[in-house]
């Protein structure tokens, strides 16, 4: 078994949790970068590249005035591995939670992320993420139809 540094374990934690911020920031363009070197796998085809990945957010899910889709997505359970010295993956749960105006916060999503990760010129990078939603409740204040 190939051990990964504790610092490189932040580092991915990090890049998880960033990529929640931004989704409930409402910033697809940072979701995009975040993501731009990997292949975004959810429920339709894969997504590759900053361009397709940011389309996709944009068009899928519902922005409000404050300019967030008014979601909060915990992620739990990360669990990082080394996959050899320049590469690791990673297993979460996510639990989405939303608060529209005039209505009470309300878990609407709950499933989990499996990634993959290299260090390219020395930092970090996501390859994959694969998002497998295991329980829909009602996403129709967050999905566009």
């Amino acid at each position: 078994m190939t051990l990964i540094d504790p610092v490189d374990v932040q580092v991915i934690r990090n890049l998880i949790l960033r990529y929640a911020e931004l989704v409930d920031d409402g910033d697809f363009g940072g979701v995009a970068e975040l993501l731009a070197d990997a292949t975004y796998r959810g429920s339709g085809a894969p997504l590759h590249g900053r361009a397709e990945i940011e389309q996709w957010f944009r068009e899928t899910l519902i922005v409000y005035p404050d300019g967030t889709p008014r979601t909060q997505h915990l992620t739990t359970n990360v669990a990082i591995e080394a996959d050899g010295k320049d590469a690791a993956s990673a297993r979460s749960y996510v639990t989405v939670l939303q608060a529209v105006p005039g209505d009470v916060p309300r878990i609407i999503a709950a499933g989990r992320y499996r990634d993959r990760f290299e260090r390219r010129d020395g930092s970090w990078r996501w390859t994959e993420r694969n998002v497998n939603i295991r329980l829909v409740g009602d996403v129709s204040k967050h999905l566009r139809s």
